[in-house]
């Protein structure tokens, strides 16, 4: 009898032991959830809005591209461009801004760029038809490759200035332009261009652009052109150049590599190739 009280105490013990630890886990887990979501409020209460202020928000939106490859930056890039054409949309719409003023107006909107990135606003501003084409383009990057490139056309007339058309350039280069002399019947012709850096030599891009008052139609482009260098002239396009296979070859065997020389004749329709040739290095 005293043996079988014993039994019924320890599985009695046994069971208040197991029904206690269970609630003792019960609790902790309970802590830990509270705990968890508690700190989640407070991070998420932490996280400031993103500013307002113009060129605060692009350096806030800019500081998320470092680390970031350019194939994945889409969504930040398109964000600030969207946020700075808008701005310069509005800003520019009565007036009757000179190139300097558009491109000062962009500087301001990418005043506060923290480095690694950095931007590079290009503009001109052309006579046309008895109204002008203003361009307003930037190199907007975070590493010395990552780069992308945005041109906006806009058209001045009768004291308005609207919006026409806005296109991207060749990633990873810079950004300059060359016009052509262009007849006052005739679309307004232009090229933008720029290099490339990344290799021994920089790498020339370059596009024809014709603007009929409602679009961007390209006429001509190349890509890509190992060390490449353009002149343009009243009728004709030059592009002296190296071939990257050969320059590697000749170099290795203690040789200067012959440079080649493209001539362009720039026509109503575009340009012809004319000729190509070899030219001292």
């Amino acid at each position: 009898m005293n043996k079988q009280k014993r039994l019924f105490r320890n599985e009695s013990g046994g069971k208040r032991a197991r029904e206690l630890i269970l609630l003792v886990s019960a609790a902790a887990v309970m802590s830990v959830c509270v705990v968890g979501v508690t700190e989640a409020k407070k991070k998420k209460a932490e996280t400031p809005p993103p500013p307002s202020d113009l060129p605060e928000y692009v350096s806030y939106q800019a500081w998320k591209l470092r680390g970031e490859h350019l194939d994945e930056s889409g969504e930040i890039t398109g964000d600030i461009q969207k946020r700075v054409l808008d701005h310069l949309q509005e800003w520019i719409a009565d007036r009757n801004a000179t190139s300097v003023e558009v491109r000062r107006e962009m500087e301001a909107a990418f005043a506060k760029l923290r480095y690694p990135t950095f931007a590079w606003p290009k503009c001109f501003a052309e006579p046309w038809k008895g109204g002008v084409v203003i361009g307003a383009g930037y190199t907007l990057g975070w590493t010395r490759n990552n780069r992308v490139n945005v041109l906006a056309i806009f058209e001045r007339r009768d004291g308005k200035t609207r919006l026409v058309t806005v296109t991207p350039f060749v990633p990873y280069t810079d950004l300059n332009y060359e016009f052509l002399p262009g007849e006052e019947s005739g679309d307004f012709r232009f090229f933008v261009f720029g290099t490339r850096p990344g290799k021994s030599h920089p790498r020339l891009s370059a596009a024809l652009y014709s603007f009929d008052g409602q679009s961007l139609k390209t006429l001509w482009d190349t890509n890509d052109v190992y060390d490449g260098k353009m002149e343009v002239a009243e009728n004709t396009l030059t592009i002296r150049y190296l071939k990257e296979k050969e320059f590697i070859q000749e170099t290795s065997q203690g040789r200067k590599p012959p440079r080649h020389e493209s001539l362009y004749k720039i026509t109503p329709q575009g340009l012809e190739f004319e000729t190509e040739h070899e030219v001292p290095f």
